[in-house]
């Protein structure tokens, strides 16, 4: 099997030689609004290109808002600033996860709590959700408290896990019946939705990613979203320094970040937009391939869009039967020119959360040991 999905992956790609993960394409007008926006002088965080991005994306998304950022990990950061977590609160969040989630948690001196994944979604479970809280909590004041540690639980912060929405309507009704403010980590599903509604845009706030691997890309780059006129206004002052608007003066009136997005990625941007939809097609077509090739096999499992959920297909992604053919199948492929990658450590054994409270994470701990990404840039 491992030869012959070498060789498949090389006549998908055409290729002799290396098989990277993802690659980004540029195949629209990219050069033209980088040479525009070099042409006008306004490089830095203010620009035409950046609020034509801005408007764009909130308008395919279907948020009221958008705000772009240097990165989503500096989204995904505001985004909980302005959920109000504050230093000692806890946050919600998966185990199975890219550790930005849980370091923008830590930006804001909160803890990670783990809750479970779905099998189907590999994104959290609302049913392990719902059992953590009704076994740990309860609500005095209307906050959150985890009665093992007396804090507040301020936020919860689903992951749509490579691109795959998870049941987000669920987690959101959840959160709202226990008061806690649900942030969405859509850094990896532009592009997909849940009951025909765009992910990012179920929680109070939601933060994408454009990093050099995603399904568009600036080289960097993220946003957050929001339908609250006041976070917007706060998310832009917040990653603007907090300078209060003067001609001249220089006065800020918080501790803020240098979190905007420069003109020259929101012209890269803007122009990778224009191709998304190319894009996603591709990566459909794609998925479509590999679910031919990998019908033939009983001990593989390609990863395919849950119920009710339009998924972007970012990273495809395959369970297999357990992790000694897990390990061998990354050896092979990467030894053969194929790059191929497991899904992420738990970070619940990684040393800075190990002491973070958690569920069973059966789901997590299952899914940890088989799950591998091939290769899934667009065709």
């Amino acid at each position: 099997m491992l030869d012959e999905f070498v060789n498949f992956t090389r006549h998908l790609y055409t290729a002799e030689n290396f098989i990277p993960l993802h690659e980004p394409k540029f195949i629209g007008n990219e050069k033209k609004y980088l040479n525009e926006c070099i042409d006008s002088t306004f490089v830095s965080s203010v620009g035409k290109f950046v609020d034509r991005f801005e408007e764009e994306f909130a308008q395919y998304v279907g948020s009221k808002y958008a705000i772009a950022t240097v990165n989503g990990t500096a989204a995904l950061h505001i985004a909980l600033l302005l959920a109000d977590v504050k230093e000692k609160d806890e946050v919600l969040t998966q185990a199975l996860t890219f550790v930005a989630t849980c370091n923008a948690v830590s930006y804001c001196g909160a803890k990670p709590i783990f809750i479970d994944v779905d099998m189907e979604t590999m994104g959290m479970s609302p049913k392990a959700l719902q059992d953590f809280l009704e076994k740990n909590c309860e609500i005095i004041n209307d906050k959150c408290i985890n009665k093992t540690t007396a804090k507040t639980i301020q936020a919860c912060v689903p992951m749509h896990t490579f691109g795959h929405p998870c049941k987000i309507d669920e987690i959101q009704a959840i959160c709202e019946a226990w008061h806690i403010t649900l942030v969405e980590d859509s850094a990896e599903s532009l592009g997909s939705y849940y009951k025909k509604r765009h992910t990012g845009t179920f929680g109070k706030l939601g933060a994408f990613s454009f990093n050099g691997n995603k399904i568009i890309t600036a080289g960097g780059g993220g946003v957050i979203v929001t339908d609250d006129e006041v976070l917007a206004k706060r998310a832009k002052h917040l990653t603007t320094t907090a300078k209060v608007p003067h001609k001249w003066e220089y006065e800020h009136d918080a501790i803020a970040y240098n979190y905007r997005l420069p003109n020259l990625n929101a012209a890269l941007l803007v122009a990778q937009m224009e191709s998304l939809e190319q894009f996603l097609a591709s990566k459909r077509e794609l998925f479509e391939k590999y679910a031919q090739f990998f019908q033939t096999f009983d001990d593989i499992k390609l990863i395919q869009e849950p119920r009710n959920a339009v998924s972007n297909y970012w990273l495809q992604a395959i369970v297999l039967k357990d992790e000694k053919m897990k390990e061998q199948f990354l050896e092979f492929t990467n030894s053969n020119g194929v790059m191929t990658r497991p899904i992420w450590k738990l970070m619940s054994e990684l040393e800075m959360f190990r002491d973070c409270q958690n569920d069973a994470l059966e789901n997590s701990r299952y899914l940890s040991q088989r799950v591998v990404n091939i290769p899934s840039s667009a065709l």
